[in-house]
């Protein structure tokens, strides 16, 4: 069990910096310290409980302090251009509330490597908050850094169905190359922030790109019914997935129901969607 968790918490720190940073727009990164899980949590401490399709109760548990969910939420909120209109303790529940999504979303990479591991899908299903933690968990510590400083450690430990699949799982401890990633399902509890319910209802055109052409004008008007015009993309290369003149995505052409539909493959980095703007 040491082992699983040692490795889950790498995992996880090399998902929560980028969730963090994509969230706020500033650096963010996170490294696994190996030390005894604390006596006593904290009242305010965050406890999540993501479930995994892995089996019928498997589950990974992570606990942070307040001093990371609450600087981080905080940071999220004011980055885009959002803070309490209640007072303090509205703008520590939003903070909470905010800081959810940044979770779900550095939670995302650990289904895919835990696919990797059982050599099949792996799905996050619906988390939910907790008010205390289960005992006879081997926790491991992540410490968050950000350009606030070092914010301090979170927890994280997987619970005994996902450590009995992962045991149970042959082949190498070497993750296999990771499925295709799905979206982690949004948080059933606390109040909903306004950081994405402002946006949910906001229609964008969403296009998918096969390739790209130059031409001369005099070529241009001289393009009759049967002309073909080469694009500079491969019939094995992906296509790209646009949102809003902004390259979200790649994957592959696919048919359902007599329709075309794309099969997205790989989401870009935030790095990358900025350099591919229209």
């Amino acid at each position: 069990m040491a082992e699983i968790s040692e490795w889950l918490a790498r995992e996880w720190a090399q998902g929560i910096g980028p969730a963090i940073g994509a969230m706020t727009g500033s650096s963010a990164q996170a490294f696994g310290v190996k030390r005894d899980h604390p006596q006593e949590l904290p009242a305010s401490a965050l406890i999540w409980r993501q479930l995994l399709d892995a089996s019928d109760e498997s589950a990974v548990w992570v606990w942070l302090p307040e001093s990371i969910w609450l600087a981080v939420g905080r940071q999220v909120l004011e980055s885009a251009g959002l803070s309490g209109e209640d007072g303090a303790a509205a703008d520590v529940s939003e903070a909470r509330s905010t800081f959810l999504e940044v979770l779900q979303q550095s939670l995302a990479p650990i289904g895919r490597s835990v696919g990797g591991r059982l050599s099949r899908e792996i799905s996050l299903l619906a988390g939910d908050q907790r008010d205390a933690i289960p005992a006879g968990l081997e926790w491991q510590a992540v410490t968050v850094r950000t350009d606030l400083g070092e914010l301090g450690c979170g927890w994280i430990t997987a619970n005994h169905d996902l450590v009995q699949c992962l045991t149970a799982a042959a082949g190498s401890s070497e993750p296999e190359p990771e499925p295709a990633p799905k979206l982690p399902a949004r948080p059933g509890t606390g109040r909903p922030s306004r950081t994405l319910d402002l946006l949910m209802e906001v229609e964008l055109p969403v296009g998918v790109s096969f390739g790209r052409a130059q031409m001369r004008l005099k070529d241009a008007i001289k393009l009759t019914t049967g002309s073909i015009v080469e694009l500079n993309r491969s019939v094995a290369e992906p296509v790209e997935i646009i949102v809003n003149n902004c390259v979200i995505a790649r994957g592959e052409v696919v048919v359902v129901e007599g329709n075309y539909g794309v099969r997205i493959k790989e989401i870009i980095s935030r790095d990358e969607r900025l350099r591919t703007l229209f």
